[in-house]
C-alpha cells in the first residue's frame, strides 16, 4: 500500500504519531552544514534571470488546492514565505521570498521522489536551478526546509481544526460534516509528503515529531465537542466515550487520505459521504 517507504508507513498514521524511542534526536545533518562564512554570500547574479524561475509538476499536483495568485495577481503569502533559520534573522524582499518559495518547490519535489533522508541540498539546489550559496542564506540545512514546509502543513490543518462545526442531529448537520470531511481531505493532499514524513519519528526527531502529535489532540478534541455541542444545548446525555469515539474517527479519517494520497484508486467523493456517515453514526449511535 506504500508506494515509497521512505516517505511514510501504513501501519502508523501520518497525522497521528505515537511516541517514539528516539528522543532527543535533532533534525540536522552534518554533512550539509554549510562552510564557515558562507551565510554571508551573496546570490549569484545569474540567479535573478527571469528564466531562472522553476516550478516543480510533482509540486504543482501536491499543492493543487492552494492558489497560486489572488485576485490582484500576487502570489498568497504562506507562513513558509519567510523562509527558515537565516532568513528570518533578516527582512526578506519580494525577490528573496520568490527565491525561498523555487527552494521549498524544489525541496518537496525531491522528498516526495527520495524521501527526507536521501534528499541532498545538491539535489534541491539543482532542481531549483540556482546555488548553494543562495540556499544557505534562507535555509541552514535540508531539515530547516522542512521544518519551514512544515509551518504550512500545520497552519492549514489548524484552520480546519477550529472550523469544525456544531453537527446538529439533522439533514444541516450532515451536510456541515460532509463539507468538513471535504475540506480535510483537500489540506491533506496538499501537504501529503510532509505529513507521511512527519510520522516518522526517527527521520524528524522528537521535537518536530511532537508537534504533530499536538495537532492531533487538538483536532481529536474539536470532532469531540462539535459531534456533542448540540446535544449538550439540547441537555441530552453526552455519548459514551466520546474521545475515544473521535480519536478512532480521526485515525479511519487520516489512513483513508493517506490511501489517496499515494495514489491508490479510490472514488474520493464517494469515500468521503462514507466517511462522514460513519463519523455521524458513531456518535449518533453511541
Amino acid at each position: 500500500m506504500n508506494r515509497d517507504p521512505k516517505v511514510g508507513s501504513p501501519g502508523r498514521s501520518s497525522v497521528a504519531p505515537t511516541a517514539s524511542h528516539h528522543a532527543g534526536r535533532k533534525l540536522t545533518d552534518h554533512r550539509e552544514t554549510p562552510p564557515q562564512g558562507i551565510a554571508q554570500r551573496q546570490p549569484l547574479i545569474a540567479e535573478t534571470r527571469s528564466g531562472d524561475v522553476h516550478s516543480s509538476d510533482s509540486i504543482t499536483r501536491t499543492a493543487g488546492k492552494t492558489p497560486s495568485r489572488t485576485t490582484d495577481g500576487t502570489r498568497p503569502q504562506r507562513p513558509s514565505h519567510g523562509g527558515g533559520i537565516p532568513a528570518q534573522q533578516r527582512g526578506l524582499g519580494a525577490q528573496g521570498r520568490e527565491t525561498v518559495r523555487r527552494l521549498l518547490d524544489a525541496g518537496l519535489a525531491e522528498f516526495e521522489v527520495t524521501g527526507l533522508q536521501a534528499t541532498r541540498v545538491e539535489d534541491i539546489v539543482r532542481r531549483a536551478n540556482t546555488s548553494h550559496g543562495t540556499f544557505y542564506l534562507y535555509f541552514a540545512n535540508k531539515d530547516d526546509l522542512f521544518r519551514t514546509l512544515l509551518r504550512d502543513a500545520l497552519h492549514d490543518m489548524a484552520i480546519i481544526t477550529d472550523d469544525f462545526p456544531v453537527v446538529t442531529s439533522n439533514e444541516a448537520g450532515r451536510a456541515a460534516l460532509r463539507k468538513w470531511v471535504s475540506r480535510f481531505s483537500d489540506t491533506y493532499a496538499a501537504h501529503a509528503t510532509v505529513i507521511r514524513i512527519l510520522s516518522q519519528a526517527e527521520i524528524v526527531g522528537e521535537e518536530v515529531f511532537a508537534d504533530g502529535l499536538q495537532l492531533l489532540f487538538r483536532l481529536s478534541e474539536s470532532i469531540t465537542q462539535g459531534m456533542t455541542a448540540a446535544d449538550k444545548a439540547q441537555g441530552t446525555a453526552r455519548p459514551e466515550h466520546a474521545e475515544l469515539t473521535a480519536l478512532a474517527c480521526l485515525m479511519m479519517l487520516e489512513r483513508v487520505n493517506y490511501l489517496l494520497s499515494a495514489e491508490v484508486q479510490l472514488p474520493k467523493e464517494e469515500m468521503n459521504d462514507r466517511l462522514a456517515a460513519i463519523i455521524y453514526a458513531a456518535f449518533r449511535s453511541s
